[in-house]
């Protein structure tokens, strides 16, 4: 049975490295016990990438984190929102959590949000404890029908996969804006607006937001359907050269780096494969970023912030002819709406979401 440190972090820090520099209040460091003891399991381990997964040489693999998956459910107490799970595609095998806010008229019309998790590419789920309060609250304030996407994760499934399986999912939801379809999913089709559809994500998950609000922009949705806006918050994304305040020694030794070497071992030019580095010589210009208005959310302390401040500032220096702004929440650090949820800060960062949302 897979470690569990923490209860409900999503995106511990390594602290071994001193790559990220803080550990969450609520979680124990990697010399905890039952670490240790597992020295003594009889499977020899092939690979670990700390303080994600470990592979055992049998081909079995070990996740020390994530938060428990949890049920949809029908009016949500605290926030009246009802959730469903659904079926995207069986091969390959592609699903997601749909969640409607309590209705004010029978075929209200609301904005649509797909929602991509976070969690490293290899850990967490759209149908885990920590995602499923963070986005009820979210639906709930912000009035859209959502979609939160259930990728296949790393290493099983290495990237692109989860590329590949987002967009498979955008391109369901936009098809939804077609007469024609059949089997047409109802909350879709009875209360989504497809005049004002949203991608959104975090950490991991904002790195697959703007990719696939970028493919949107250059190859286009299904329905011709067009993106109102995204939001970002607290994107990973890394580079093969430091950039503020990141540390230049063995930069290339990070955990970004050997996470992602490992998930995506083929990938193009490394670390600076456009997927992970949208400013890297091979990446398409930001000025095609296929909607009218973005908003990029970083954290003080995040070791990501200086990354995400970089993709603002570039936004605006790309030519990109729509509205972008950029929140920064002092003294918190990665993911914290989530990992903090209930905060008085994580509840203003969301406040702020919803209201882009609202717009």
């Amino acid at each position: 049975m897979p470690v569990q440190l923490c209860t409900n972090l999503l995106y511990i820090k390594d602290c071994s490295s001193g790559l990220l520099n803080t550990i969450s209040a609520n979680c124990k460091a990697l010399s905890h016990p039952l670490l240790q003891n597992m020295a003594s399991n009889d499977k020899e381990v092939a690979t670990e990438v700390l303080p994600f997964f470990r592979v055992y040489k049998d081909g079995t693999i070990e996740r020390l984190l994530g938060s428990p998956i949890v049920p949809p459910s029908h009016e949500d107490p605290e926030t009246g929102v009802s959730s469903k799970d659904i079926t995207i595609s069986q091969n390959p095998t592609i699903s997601a959590r749909l969640y409607l806010p309590k209705l004010t008229q029978p075929n209200q019309k609301l904005p649509i949000l797909v929602y991509f998790h976070g969690g490293a590419f290899v850990v967490e789920s759209a149908f885990s404890l920590d995602h499923h309060r963070y986005l009820n609250d979210l639906v709930s304030q912000g009035q859209v029908v959502a979609v939160s996407v259930e990728y296949r994760l790393a290493p099983e499934h290495s990237l692109p996969i989860a590329y590949e399986d987002s967009w498979a999912a955008f391109q369901w939801v936009a098809s939804h804006s077609i007469d024609n379809k059949v089997d047409k999913e109802p909350w879709l089709e009875n209360h989504g607006d497809f005049k004002r559809v949203f991608t959104g994500g975090d950490s991991a998950g904002a790195n697959i937001a703007h990719n696939m609000t970028m493919k949107a922009g250059l190859e286009g949705l299904h329905g011709g359907v067009k993106i109102l806006g995204a939001f970002f918050t607290h994107p990973f994304f890394w580079g093969s050269k430091p950039i503020g305040s990141e540390s230049t020694v063995d930069h290339e030794k990070s955990l970004p780096c050997r996470l992602w070497d490992y998930i995506f071992s083929g990938a193009p030019d490394g670390i600076d494969n456009p997927r992970m580095n949208p400013f890297g010589p091979g990446a398409p210009s930001l000025a095609k970023l296929g909607c009218s208005r973005l908003l990029v959310t970083v954290a003080g302390i995040d070791v990501l912030r200086d990354r995400g401040v970089f993709y603002y500032n570039a936004m605006k220096e790309s030519g990109w002819e729509g509205e972008v702004e950029l929140i920064e929440v002092e003294g918190e650090d990665h993911a914290f709406q989530i990992l903090n949820f209930g905060t008085e800060k994580a509840k203003n960062l969301n406040k702020r979401l919803a209201s882009f949302l609202l717009k």
